[in-house]
C-alpha cells in the first residue's frame, strides 16, 4: 500500500475510531447512563484520532493498522455492551 493511500485510509478510519473513543470515555466517566456527555467527549475523541492519523513521526502503515484495530475493537465492544 502506498504511503499516501495509507494516510487517507487512516484518516477515514479515524472518524469511527474517534467516535468509539469518545463514547468509551463518556461511559468510563459516567457509567451506563451517561446522558448527554458524548456531546462533549465524541468531538474530543475524534480530534485525538485525527491527530494520531496525521502524526508524521509514525509510519503510515502503523497509523493505518492502529486505526483499523481500533475500529474493529469498538465494533466488537459495541456488540458486547448493547
Amino acid at each position: 500500500m502506498s504511503p499516501k493511500l495509507a494516510v487517507v485510509a487512516a484518516v477515514v478510519l479515524a472518524l469511527p475510531a474517534g467516535w468509539g473513543l469518545g463514547v468509551l470515555l463518556a461511559y468510563a466517566i459516567a457509567g451506563r447512563n451517561f446522558g448527554q456527555l458524548p456531546a462533549l467527549t465524541v468531538p474530543l475523541g475524534m480530534a485525538a484520532a485525527l491527530i494520531f492519523a496525521l502524526w508524521p513521526s509514525l509510519p503510515p502503515s502503523i497509523r493505518f493498522k492502529v486505526m483499523l484495530c481500533a475500529c474493529g475493537m469498538f465494533i466488537v465492544l459495541g456488540m458486547l455492551v448493547a
